[in-house]
């Protein structure tokens, strides 16, 4: 059986988990973040909290602090 790790960098959406790895950012201050209504990187699936990757570069991008 053939097991195929895609990289971070490379995948649309990220766990929690994956999105403190490759950010740099806590847990904790994403999910903070994540769970503003008006927030546009994150994703719900049922109750699991995935993060857009492509739109949380771009906000990251724009903040100047977190």
């Amino acid at each position: 059986m053939l097991k195929y790790t895609v990289p971070l960098w490379e995948k649309a959406n990220l766990s929690l988990e994956e999105a403190a790895a490759y950010s740099g950012i806590g847990i904790n201050k994403l999910r903070e973040i994540s769970n503003d209504e008006k927030c546009k990187f994150v994703l719900w699936v049922g109750n699991k909290r995935l993060i857009k990757r492509k739109l949380f570069d771009q906000y990251i991008e724009q903040m100047y602090s977190i």
